[in-house]
């Protein structure tokens, strides 16, 4: 997070940031952002969910803006590390990444077009345009001290919830409660359990469960490549929504907005593939 910041304050202060916003712009207009997001995007993307947050943060953004931002980058994390577990759980690298590129767009595309409009401003750590390099620099220490702090506090009790769940073995016995909600998502009922780990502990946290049922024979890659395809819009839940939700980000569309475009990308490959199969 902190690197990342600090480039992007950089950007930032000598213009080279709104130099790439006029330039993108009117790409990003399309889904009801400022070209500068890329950034942002991208921040989160290759190295993950507190990067994206810390981007998000250096840069002037409206709550709307922010939201936007927001769920494009619960969908689109830490893509080589997690499109790497992916491929060792079955599913093709490449495809995964892809996919949860362009939902990612579709997701911002959809959301533009709904979302009321929100006048509130995000909260931003940054400093005045006409602050000179040494305010900029002290300013950004500043806010990286305090933000670290609280993304510590946000990151153990997370840690101390999910070391909790798995040291009461909580985690079998909910699979078997989620079991019937797997028909809705259209997946297979066996596949519940590496569905919970994949939302509760995320892929990343989860891989090592997800690896291990392979290993047993517990699940087979065709069924663990089928729940793949729900994890890419719905992992780490958990973590992820009280994230956003902490800055200011409204929980309940984060969660409404991911499942429901985990159910239109699973039951969409399905009749994909039905129709092929005839064809």
């Amino acid at each position: 997070m902190i690197p990342i910041t600090f480039i992007v304050t950089l950007l930032q202060h000598f213009g080279i940031l709104e130099w790439i916003a006029n330039y993108l712009n009117p790409i990003f207009t399309y889904f009801g952002l400022p070209g500068s997001s890329a950034i942002i995007f991208l921040s989160g993307a290759a190295a993950g969910t507190y990067s994206g947050i810390a981007a998000m943060m250096s840069i002037h953004l409206t709550l709307r803006q922010a939201t936007i931002l927001g769920i494009m980058i619960t969908i689109c994390h830490a893509l080589p590390m997690e499109c790497a577990v992916n491929r060792k759980t079955g599913s093709s690298f490449t495809r995964m990444a892809i996919i949860r590129i362009i939902m990612a767009f579709i997701c911002a595309l959809c959301l533009n077009l709904i979302l009321p409009e929100m006048s509130t401003n995000y909260i931003y750590l940054g400093v005045q345009q006409d602050s000179t390099l040494n305010d900029v620099l002290i300013t950004w220490a500043i806010s990286q001290t305090k933000m670290s702090i609280t993304v510590f506090l946000i990151i153990y009790s997370l840690m101390v919830i999910q070391r909790l769940i798995e040291a009461l073995h909580l985690l079998k016995p909910l699979s078997k409660v989620f079991a019937p909600l797997m028909r809705i998502f259209g997946l297979p009922q066996q596949v519940s359990y590496m569905w919970l780990v994949g939302n509760v502990l995320g892929i990343s946290y989860g891989s090592a469960v997800m690896l291990e049922l392979q290993e047993k024979r517990l699940i087979s890659k065709e069924d663990a490549n089928d729940v793949n395809y729900h994890l890419i819009m719905n992992h780490s839940m958990l973590e992820d929504t009280i994230v956003f939700a902490a800055t200011g980000i409204p929980a309940l569309l984060i969660i409404s907005t991911r499942v429901f475009f985990a159910l239109i990308l699973v039951w969409g490959r399905k009749a994909f593939i039905t129709t092929k199969k005839k064809l």
